[in-house]
C-alpha cells in the first residue's frame, strides 16, 4: 500500500492483524494470561488483546477476572482498551459486570508519513527538538501535570525507561519549547513488527494553544518515521485532536473506548 493510498478498510485490516502478534510490550515487563498479554505499565496496567480472544460466556468471564486479580494483587488497576468490532459484541457488557469502567472514547486515525513530514515545523517563537534528556522528561511530568490538573510525574519515569529499553530505533522524545519551559510534548512508538509508528502525547499548556504547535509535533515525528520507514503514522485520538488530524489528512479506522479497574 503507498503512501497516497489510504484505505480504511485495508488498514484495519492491517492493524488487527498486527495487534493479534501482541508484541506492544515497549520494553515494559509483561506475562501471558491465557490469550491476552498482561503489561505492567505505570501507573496502571494494560492488557493487549487480540480482536477475538476466541472465548465466549463464561471462558471470556473467567479470563477477565483473571487478568484484573493478577493486577489488583499487586495493587493495581488496569486497562481494557476495546475496539468497536472486537468480537465478541458483548465484550464491553462482560467488562463492566466484572468492575470495569469505560472512560472517553477516542478514535484510531492513520496518516501517511511521507505526506506528513512535508508539513512546516516553523512555530514563531517556539523551538521544536527532540530530547533523551532526563531534565526535559520531569519537564514533561510537570507540563501533563498542568495541563491536566492531577499529578502525572509518572510520566518522567515512563519516558525514561523506554527510551532506555526500546533506543533511539524504537522511541523518540520532541518537545516544543518556548519563553525558557517545555510547553508541549509528544512521543513516537516504532516497533518492527508493525507498520504503524504510533504517535502519543501532544498535550499544550493553555496559553500556548493555537499557534500550530501540535501540527509541527505531528510533522517532526512523521519526518522521523518516513525516514526509518515507517509508511503510516497511527493516533488514538481525543474528540480534541481528531478534528485537527483530519485536517491533516488522518483518516478514520474505528473508535476504541479503555475499560479500566481501578486500583483496590
Amino acid at each position: 500500500m503507498t503512501d497516497d493510498a489510504l484505505d480504511p478498510a485495508a488498514l484495519l485490516a492491517v492493524y488487527d492483524a498486527e495487534r493479534a502478534r501482541l508484541d506492544a510490550a515497549d520494553g515494559m515487563p509483561a506475562e501471558w494470561v491465557g490469550p491476552v498479554l498482561a503489561i505492567d505499565f505505570e501507573p496502571v496496567g494494560f492488557v493487549a488483546a487480540p480482536r477475538d480472544t476466541g472465548l465466549r460466556g463464561a471462558g471470556l468471564d473467567a479470563l477477565i477476572a483473571q487478568v484484573r486479580d493478577r493486577f489488583l494483587a499487586r495493587g493495581r488497576g488496569v486497562e481494557w482498551k476495546t475496539f468497536a468490532h472486537d468480537e465478541p459484541a458483548d465484550l464491553p457488557e462482560l467488562l463492566r459486570a466484572a468492575g470495569f469502567d469505560p472512560e472517553e472514547p477516542e478514535t484510531l486515525l492513520v496518516g501517511a508519513s511521507a505526506a506528513l513530514a512535508g508539513m512546516s515545523e516553523e512555530v514563531p517563537g517556539v523551538v521544536i527538538r527532540e530530547t533523551a534528556d532526563e531534565a526535559d522528561f520531569a519537564a514533561i511530568g510537570e507540563l501533563e501535570s498542568e495541563v491536566w490538573g492531577e499529578d502525572w510525574s509518572w510520566v518522567a519515569d515512563d519516558l525514561r525507561v523506554r527510551a532506555a529499553e526500546l533506543g533511539p530505533d524504537g522511541f523518540r522524545v520532541v518537545v516544543a519549547e518556548a519563553d525558557g519551559r517545555v510547553v508541549s510534548a509528544a512521543w513516537l512508538v516504532m516497533r518492527p513488527t508493525r507498520s504503524f509508528a504510533g504517535l502519543w502525547g501532544g498535550s499544550t499548556l493553555a496559553g500556548y494553544r493555537g499557534r500550530g504547535i501540535y501540527r509541527a509535533l505531528v510533522a517532526r515525528r512523521a519526518r522521523i518515521a518516513r525516514d526509518a520507514g515507517y509508511a503510516h503514522l497511527q493516533v488514538d485520538a481525543s474528540d480534541m485532536s481528531r478534528p485537527i488530524l483530519e485536517r491533516l489528512g488522518f483518516v478514520r479506522l474505528t473508535t476504541t473506548t479503555p475499560y479500566v479497574h481501578p486500583a483496590p
